[in-house]
């Protein structure tokens, strides 16, 4: 070990994703050395407002908008290559030079897993995850089933060619056999579109397991970006309304391959609401009128796919759960801004399934599905200094609000954001 020991902070989703964990990595990014990406793949975005410029990072993590940590797309993370391309190139046109590594291991997204994607949302129905089509749950099949593409591979032809063979027929013939999808582009052409691939991204590519091990004997300062949010975890999320992969902050080793000892600080990143994209039950979602009424304030609609974000009061069942399995130290409450001027501000502190009052998240789908929300109701403010905040300028109502979550969830709130810039961001507790 170096002399000086290394802090790791984590920043997960306390909820369905959608949080503002881009703008909480970004406040925190200029603190760190490496700034790393463990799971999921470019059907998370995380958009970050700085000096009113906006931008949406889908593979790259927040903390690129600094210049001197290091971006990590770790081995957990699967990768579309064209999207990634894209990205840098994006950033790189706004005048910044990402300083990026990319896993070797890291699974690469094909054009086959993006079709198999939607046959499979068809199939599913109504058991379907509101999937982005973005190839996610076909790449981690395939890593499982061992004949996954990683980007090593694209820098290496014969071996990619000998991969590619054994995929593409195995997928080929799953859409077209099975599902009767229409299928048209030839093995040959993807090989080509791949290979031109890892020439372009071969610089960035390099054992980062590796790398963040030896940063981590030398005392450096880590911050891990998760994607998605509890609700989604593969495993203790609303499955199979999930995605697919482990979305805790438990999962840090496994998705960068070091042993960390300790994760000193992890941050679950709550809105003062609840927003999903995608498929499955919601037991606080809004009525459409109301609905529409706080989409259109909070501006709710999905970093990746567009898609008009469903709404509802926040869920302290929810929260609880994200506290408990993610070991979180701290919460980081954002949106508050966007709850100004309601009167009332119904919270659910319980679901009332079949007459009993469930206080913790079920893992059964059936009585998920009957959960009606039990509501505390609070007394809403009616301004916000939302340009030079602090917390003593804050509305007694609001102070109320923080302190009934607090207790509720057993978890302090140390970190709250009135605003999309970096300023409007209120640190209670150093």
């Amino acid at each position: 070990m170096g002399d000086r020991q290394s802090k790791i902070t984590v920043v997960v989703g306390a909820q369905w994703g959608d949080e503002g964990k881009g703008k909480i990595t970004d406040f925190f990014a200029g603190e760190v050395d490496y700034i790393v990406r463990f799971q999921g793949g470019n059907n998370a975005g995380h958009t970050v407002n700085v000096k009113g410029v906006e931008y949406k990072l889908h593979l790259i993590p927040s903390g690129v908008l600094y210049d001197h940590p290091t971006s990590v797309i770790a081995n957990g993370v699967v990768v579309n290559p064209q999207a990634l391309i894209e990205e840098l190139h994006r950033l790189k046109k706004s005048g910044l030079e990402p300083r990026l590594a990319i896993s070797a291991r890291a699974h690469v997204i094909m054009p086959y897993h993006m079709a198999m994607d939607e046959a499979l949302t068809g199939h599913q129905g109504a058991l379907a995850a509101g999937s982005t089509k973005r190839g996610i749950a076909p790449v981690y099949a395939d890593k499982m089933y061992r004949h996954g593409i990683r980007l090593m591979d694209l820098t290496e032809p014969a071996v990619f060619r000998e991969k590619l063979t054994k995929a593409y027929q195995f997928n080929t013939r799953i859409l077209t056999q099975v599902f009767d999808f229409p299928w048209d582009i030839s093995l040959e052409a993807i090989y080509e579109e791949y290979c031109q691939y890892g020439r372009e991204l071969r610089s960035y590519i390099t054992d980062t397991s590796l790398l963040l091990s030896r940063a981590y004997r030398e005392g450096k300062n880590f911050l891990f970006e998760g994607a998605q949010g509890v609700s989604l975890d593969i495993d203790h999320g609303i499955y199979p309304h999930t995605t697919s992969s482990n979305t805790l902050a438990g999962h840090v080793s496994v998705g960068c391959g070091v042993g960390f000892r300790t994760l000193d600080r992890v941050i679950g990143v709550a809105k003062a609401y609840v927003s999903r994209v995608g498929i499955s039950p919601f037991p606080t979602e809004l009525e459409e009128a109301q609905a529409n009424l706080l989409r259109e304030r909070g501006q709710e609609y999905g970093t990746t796919t567009g898609r008009p974000r469903r709404v509802g009061w926040l869920d302290l069942v929810q929260l609880r759960q994200a506290v408990r399995c993610n070991g979180l130290t701290e919460l980081a409450l954002t949106k508050l801004d966007i709850l100004t001027g309601f009167a009332e501000l119904p919270v659910c502190v319980a679901y009332d399934i079949d007459g009993e009052r469930v206080t913790e998240m079920p893992a059964s789908l059936t009585a998920y599905r009957a959960a009606k929300p039990i509501y505390h109701t609070l007394p809403g403010w009616q301004e916000l200094n939302s340009d030079n905040p602090n917390f003593d300028s804050l509305p007694p109502e609001l102070h109320h609000f923080l302190a009934f979550i607090e207790k509720a969830v057993e978890c302090p709130i140390k970190i709250i954001s009135v605003g999309p810039q970096r300023h409007q961001t209120i640190l209670l507790e150093p």
